[in-house]
């Protein structure tokens, strides 16, 4: 199975359009994360990112992702992580929140990609090839 990350942008209106995916694709809806991570300077960011399975017999998962544009603070979250939140929960379930390395710490984006893949399959959240 190939599981690749689409990248969308890290405004507002990227994170209604993840939000729109999810909606329309409910059927095919496989699980939805909240990666945390710090840049350099020590300041903690998210990213919203959603895995949906494979359409019939493809064997291609894509993981739509808005990366690293959210300010992040357990105690206050952001209104866009709100938003996503309870888009998931609307079709009754939960995103998983994971702490990663900020992809500015890799050299190339396919990387840190990699990384995020690896990690997600040791953990069972997406599954292995």
């Amino acid at each position: 199975m190939i599981q690749q990350f689409i990248e969308l942008g890290q405004g507002y209106g990227d994170v209604y359009e993840l939000i729109a995916l999810v909606d329309t694709n409910k059927h095919r809806f496989h699980q939805a994360f909240i990666f945390t991570a710090k840049t350099d300077d020590g300041k903690p960011v998210a990213s919203l990112a959603v895995a949906f399975k494979p359409v019939g017999e493809s064997k291609f998962m894509p993981i739509y992702l808005c990366r690293e544009g959210i300010p992040y603070d357990e105690e206050k979250l952001a209104q866009r992580i709100v938003v996503f939140t309870e888009a998931i929960q609307a079709i009754e379930r939960n995103p998983v929140t994971v702490e990663l390395k900020h992809s500015s710490v890799f050299k190339e984006l396919a990387l840190y990609y990699q990384h995020v893949v690896g990690i997600l399959r040791m953990n069972n959240y997406l599954p292995n090839l």
